[in-house]
């Protein structure tokens, strides 16, 4: 089973350069409202990691530009789980001009978890394992 999500971006005037092209920095920032949207869709939110004791840093973070995107478009960026059987948790993102529905971005970030001392966990979270299993998505 895939587990996708889709958000439409506001673009910030303060997230474009003279050139009325958005920034490269801005594009981390869209990929985490990404996350949000699919952690509110899912359950997989970052409110839960905390509640059940874990932090999800960020340990991979990829981006491929291809084609600018400019101030007064409101993009889509849609979000797939990637199933590993690591502890981890895997996405790969997809950013799209909605006036031709171009591809203008594609990235992946890796996320590992840790307890709140900050130490990494080598195995999947009891409360992850039960969100697996919820939505059946296992490393194929």
């Amino acid at each position: 089973m895939e587990l996708k999500s889709s958000k439409e971006i506001d673009i910030r005037f303060s997230e474009v350069d003279s050139m009325n092209v958005v920034w490269h920095g801005a594009y981390p920032l869209y990929f985490e409202d990404a996350r949000e949207a699919f952690g509110a869709q899912y359950g997989l939110d970052y409110m839960s990691f905390f509640a059940h004791g874990c932090f999800a840093p960020i340990v991979e973070l990829t981006f491929h530009y291809k084609k600018p995107l400019r101030y007064g478009v409101r993009p889509r960026i849609d979000i797939i789980y990637r199933p590993t059987e690591a502890a981890k948790i895997v996405f790969d993102y997809e950013i799209y001009d909605p006036t031709d529905d171009s591809l203008v971005a594609s990235g992946h970030s890796v996320q590992v978890f840790t307890d709140t001392q900050y130490q990494l966990l080598w195995d999947n979270p009891p409360f992850y394992l039960e969100w697996k299993k919820r939505w059946n998505v296992f490393d194929e």
